[in-house]
């Protein structure tokens, strides 16, 4: 992947200044157009009891709050994207997960936070990051509470021999080049040759990007458990991982990996499906 448009997600209740400042670290180190978004809806009441026209006089006003809200933020972005990066604001009035994902047509990568985890609470308000991902078609950056600082230079890659997990990898080139240290680590109940031979191609196949990595093989029979205990203990700044997970009547059902990553706000994590 080549990584040369950005697209930032900003909640509109949540802060601007630490997701952007990572965001235009990450457009700096890339030479990438950063561009800034923020999507919000103000839901209509199915029915209207008697005096329905304040119902919707209330409404009206929510959706003219939402839009005051989108300048100041609008505002707030401006102020803190140097001259040196190219960016432009963009916003809508309309739900933030199908927003973002039309959206996403514009851009090489999504960065967003995600303070709740996979089902971020209010869907008028929030993006959730694990629709997103699904039904994007581009590959996902979860910044951390802490906002992260990008480029990352201890990056962990969660491999298992999947099409997500190759679809992430490959993505993740571009941040992967610019880490100091990558370990590919991979979480099996059992060892065996089959198992350390995947490692060791996506190894080799780092090598010939010019990503120098090693592997780590953990053996247990909880892939979740294993690979958060290993994320504390590296004292990672990214995890990198394919997007397990199918579409179920309208929610989507993640895979126990999954879900676990998107539902910790400790780790920066990259996500493709």
């Amino acid at each position: 992947m080549n990584c040369k448009s950005i697209l930032l997600n900003l909640d509109i209740d949540g802060p601007v200044a630490p997701v952007t400042k990572a965001a235009i670290e990450l457009a700096a180190a890339h030479q990438a157009r950063l561009i800034g978004f923020c999507a919000a809806e103000a839901p209509l009441p199915m029915a209207y009891p008697e005096g329905g026209a304040m119902f919707v006089e209330a409404w009206q006003q929510m959706r003219t709050d939402i839009g005051t809200r989108f300048k100041e933020m609008r505002r707030e972005f401006e102020k803190l994207v140097p001259r040196s990066i190219d960016s432009e604001w963009r916003d809508a009035l309309e739900t933030p997960t199908q927003a973002l994902v039309g959206a996403s047509r514009s851009a090489d990568l999504l960065v967003m936070r995600a303070a709740k985890g996979a089902s971020t609470g209010d869907a008028y308000r929030v993006a959730e990051p694990g629709s997103v991902v699904l039904q994007a078609g581009r590959p996902l950056l979860v910044l951390s509470d802490a906002g992260g600082h990008m480029p990352p230079k201890k990056i962990v890659v969660a491999w298992r021999d999947t099409r997500e997990a190759r679809r992430a990898v490959s993505d993740a080139v571009p941040l992967l080049r610019m880490a100091d240290d990558v370990t590919v680590v991979t979480v099996s109940h059992a060892m065996n040759e089959a198992v350390r031979q995947s490692a060791a191609d996506v190894v080799t196949f780092l090598a010939r990007h010019g990503v120098r990595s090693h592997s780590e093989l953990l053996e247990g029979n909880d892939d979740s458990e294993e690979l958060l205990g290993f994320l504390a203990a590296a004292d990672a700044d990214l995890v990198v991982s394919g997007a397990y997970g199918h579409s179920r009547l309208r929610e989507w059902a993640f895979g126990g990996v999954t879900r676990s990553l998107l539902d910790t706000a400790k780790f920066n994590r990259f996500l493709s499906s």
